[in-house]
């Protein structure tokens, strides 16, 4: 039942689980960068935009994500009709499941990284970003090549847990008839009558997505550390003397060692 060839179900089950993947990868990128203007947004934007990012937010986390797919499915289903009437054309297109699916989880997934987001950037602290603003960065150019990439290495492991639930929650797009892993596992059960073997052979799967998501994510979050760590000791002044910034702080190296040393 589970082999590659006629009358076996290897093959559709491999074929759903690279549509799963495409689901959450097309989501990724829509969380990410949603999550991080959001936090931008709610950090130093003006009240007004304050309060529509935090609106945003609790909209997107109090609302189950199924809900979520069924209401922008059918609401984009319904623009698309009310513009084709406006403008008097035939309707002859309508939204693709896999790609509502992905907007729709990328639209959630974003909620929750703005969160993770938001207290990497409180972590960088604020003399990162006035040192770059004292050697002539703008403040795009201190945001994008000062402060990211130290918050991008302190939101890696919440952003790599919101990945693997990701991962998970793509079950969900199933519903809306896309061939996912999970749809092709209902489609073998209801053909073989083997609801067991054919559910286990999923849960082992998704266990394998997200074990390796979560050792690919170590990986990365260690090579940052090492990069931060190579970069911050590159930074540092002679023994002797010099001004570098910790945590924020400017401070002036203690030449006494020195002194001893001579």
């Amino acid at each position: 039942m589970l082999s590659w060839g006629d009358g076996g179900w290897g093959r559709l089950l491999f074929q759903g689980l690279l549509v799963t993947l495409g689901v959450a990868a097309m989501a990724l990128p829509i969380g990410l960068a949603g999550g991080l203007l959001l936090a931008l947004g709610e950090r130093s934007g003006p009240m007004t935009l304050r309060w529509f990012c935090r609106l945003w937010k609790t909209a997107f986390q109090a609302i189950p994500e199924l809900l979520t797919l069924f209401m922008l499915y059918i609401g984009i289903a319904k623009a698309i009709s009310a513009l084709a009437k406006l403008f008097g054309v035939a309707q002859g297109w309508t939204p693709s499941p896999m790609v509502v699916g992905a907007l729709a989880l990328g639209l959630v997934f974003a909620s929750f990284a703005a969160e993770v987001w938001r207290a990497a950037l409180d972590g960088v602290g604020r003399g990162q970003s006035d040192g770059a603003r004292s050697i002539g960065l703008s403040k795009a150019q201190a945001l994008w090549l000062v402060i990211l990439p130290q918050a991008l290495q302190l939101a890696l492991p919440g952003l790599g847990n919101l990945w693997v639930i990701l991962l998970k929650d793509t079950a969900l797009v199933s519903i809306l008839a896309v061939p996912d892993l999970l749809r092709q596992i209902n489609l073998a059960v209801a053909s073989t009558r083997e609801p067991f073997l054919f559910y286990l052979v999923a849960s082992f799967i998704y266990i394998a997505l997200t074990t390796v998501s979560a050792l690919q994510f170590g990986e990365f979050r260690r090579n940052a550390d090492r990069a931060g760590y190579r970069h911050r000791q590159r930074d540092l002044p002679p023994v002797g003397g010099g001004v570098h910034m910790d945590r924020g702080r400017f401070r002036r190296a203690d030449p006494r060692p020195a002194e001893r040393a001579l």
